[in-house]
């Protein structure tokens, strides 16, 4: 092996994960649930125009694709979506409800047949749309979140819970679609139904909080004739948010609060393992699942602190036993079917695939997507989990994934270039998993540092709480005292550092070249820009009051919206940049990027700006991401003096 090792510069080390490779492993498998005995998923297809297709794993093992394109298994409620499909067996055959992305009606299939509409179009604004489905098949029915909207702006919006005929009949009539609740709450998960079907328990919250601020867990009486009884709020409140809410097979209640600064699990107000861990995160989708109660009483759980790990606990002792296995992180999505526990896991070796757990005998194995190394692990990634210091003595979390090639050393004392990664949210984390996007950078000699910055998940409430009111502050800063201390310690080339993010990761990242000189160049991905016109209209209703907790309220503060604000400091920056952007973008739309150009213009900063059709807010389409990879590493190349192999030469203008 020693003998063919190459002494090669820092970004120009021969790699064999170029950007189709990673563009084809982007995205994983999500929103499991079991139709009768067997697992069913959604999964991702980006060389099929990015869309979601519904996994089918057979009693023998087969995975089966149950949808050809262009069907696409995805809600837009809250743009984000999330629970997009329910299942049963009827009559021993599967009958499965979906929404399609294109028209977000709600399908009926089965199979041998092609799907069927059960919900109507509405011609009115963004329509008529479907999250969070509960098939209630003795009533001859689904009962979801309805979202409609009753005109054409972004915020003409009412969402409630409805029940929708299983037999086709609310295809063209919106009057044969029952609605359970009023719309008294501007925001409501799906309903979940005690075991018995008496009582139904759902999650609400109200502008200007967020669902990680303060929800409310509300609790009705289901009357023999189907309808709901007057609702009451069992938990929760303006300063206490309730993530997650389910029936027990015995009929009480559980539900994940984070009432003592963690998101803990309870059971009827009683805490069953109250520990300064997160069982719970934020609910930027509709039916996120961090925890699942088995028959037995016992309860399969996601939780941990930073990392997320998959347990089983016991509501008795509090004890929890984790399972065996290389996975490091479980996303937030579980079903549970007898004693089985089927999860999404991922580690830094492995991709996110579809485990399942035995919760008699605690074995865990893949049963779906199973991660292929479709090169040599050797060029993965081997990231260092680090704790740094910010202003004012404060943690800062992060992942270091350093240079990383079985076949490249660099010439003497080198110091390698490395980019920040800001996440987006700004309420979330980057996880500690295998990224290709990560690998096509670190196998070419350029490290990734990913920043948790305060404000992200997983390390409880007062963490989360650092960005009130101080974003492009805090973030900001934090992101900054990693690069500069990976540059002290002598990790990093302090003249070769980067910053780079999407969404709210994006903001960091423009907001990072205004308001320091730590980085050489920046990659900007669907950014908001602009906090007064993102404030005032041009965003989605989920976000529109986003800011409130995040700068302060615009009335009270304008002047804090302008001075944060990318485009308002255009002049500002000076370091060359890369602007990402789908045109299809509702939460972050291309004016903010289109504004912010202006404002650049005859400032003679070196950039490029590429924006993407049929795109919206995350690229997922294989040809997009292949694009945007590769422009970004031709801007670090031009600005870092790289010399990449094979990368198509991205033009900046100036």
């Amino acid at each position: 092996m020693g003998e063919n090792v190459q002494t090669l510069p820092y970004g120009s080390w021969p790699s064999p994960i170029d950007a189709a490779l990673a563009a084809a492993h982007d995205g994983h498998p999500e929103f499991v649930g079991f139709v009768g005995d067997e697992a069913w998923w959604t999964e991702p297809r980006p060389t099929e125009g990015g869309r979601r297709t519904l996994v089918r794993r057979h009693a023998d093992g087969r995975e089966v694709s149950v949808l050809p394109a262009p069907w696409n298994v995805r809600s837009r409620v809250i743009e984000y979506g999330g629970q997009p499909w329910a299942g049963a067996l009827v009559d021993g055959r599967p009958l499965v409800v979906f929404v399609h992305f294109a028209d977000q009606r709600l399908y009926r299939y089965e199979e041998g047949a092609e799907p069927r509409p059960l919900t109507p179009v509405s011609p009115v604004g963004g329509g008529l749309r479907w999250v969070d489905p509960q098939l209630r098949v003795e009533r001859g029915e689904v009962w979801c979140v309805l979202e409609e909207f009753t005109g054409d702006g972004p915020t003409d919006v009412r969402r409630v819970l409805a029940a929708v005929p299983l037999d086709g009949s609310a295809a063209e009539d919106r009057d044969a679609v029952r609605e359970l609740s009023d719309d008294r709450h501007r925001f409501v998960t799906g309903p979940r139904l005690s075991p018995d079907g008496r009582h139904a328990a759902w999650l609400a919250w109200d502008h200007p909080r967020m669902p990680w601020d303060g929800t409310e867990l509300v609790l009705a009486e289901v009357t023999d004739d189907g309808t709901l009884a007057v609702p009451r709020t069992v938990a929760g409140g303006p300063e206490e948010a309730v993530a997650q809410a389910e029936f027990a097979a015995d009929g009480s209640l559980l539900y994940v609060s984070d009432r003592t600064g963690w998101w803990n699990l309870y059971r009827d107000g009683r805490p069953l393992c109250p520990r300064e861990e997160e069982f719970g995160g934020p609910l930027w989708r509709i039916g996120h699942r961090w925890f699942a109660p088995l028959d037995s009483g016992l309860v399969a759980v996601v939780h941990g602190r930073g990392a997320t790990a998959l347990g089983i606990l016991d509501p008795e002792t509090g004890e929890v036993v984790d399972a065996a296995g290389p996975w490091t992180e479980f996303a937030p999505a579980l079903a549970v079917h007898g004693e089985r526990v089927v999860a999404v896991g991922a580690s830094p070796r492995s991709a996110y695939e579809v485990v399942e757990l035995d919760a008699r005998t605690g074995r865990a194995r893949v049963i779906g997507a199973e991660h292929d190394d479709v090169v040599d692990p050797a060029y993965y990634p081997e990231p260092q989990i680090r704790t740094f210091t910010g202003p004012a003595g404060r943690e800062i979390h992060a992942h270091v994934y350093p240079p990383h090639n079985p076949g490249c050393v660099p010439p003497g004392a080198e110091l390698p270039p490395y980019v920040v990664w800001a996440h987006g949210g700004p309420t979330g984390r980057a996880p500690l998993v295998l990224d290709l996007q990560i690998a096509y950078f670190t196998s070419r000699g350029i490290g990734v540092a990913e920043v948790n910055y305060g404000g992200s998940t997983g390390y409880g409430r007062e963490y989360r709480e650092r960005l009130r009111e101080q974003w492009g502050v805090v973030d900001v800063e934090d992101c900054a005292a990693v690069a500069l201390a990976l540059a002290e310690e002598g990790t990093a080339d302090r003249d070769r550092l980067a910053v780079r993010g999407g969404s709210a990761g994006g903001w960091t990242a423009a907001a990072s070249l205004a308001m320091t000189d730590v980085y050489a160049c920046g990659t900007i991905i669907y950014p908001i820009l602009d906090l007064t016109g993102w404030a005032s209209g041009e965003t989605h209703d989920f976000e529109s009051r986003y800011l409130e907790s995040l700068v302060g309220p615009l009335a009270e503060v304008p002047g804090r919206y302008a001075e944060r604000s990318p485009a308002e400091h255009a002049d500002r920056i000076t370091a060359p940049f890369l602007l990402l952007q789908g045109l299809d973008d509702v939460i972050c739309p291309p004016t903010q990027c289109e504004r912010f150009l202006v404002r650049m213009a005859g400032r003679h900063v070196p950039h490029a700006y590429i924006a993407f059709e049929g795109e919206g807010h995350g690229f997922r389409r294989a040809d997009t991401m292949i694009r945007a990879l590769e422009a970004e590493l031709s801007l670090y190349a031009q600005v870092f003096g790289l010399t990449p192999p094979g990368v198509p030469t991205l033009e900046l203008s100036k």
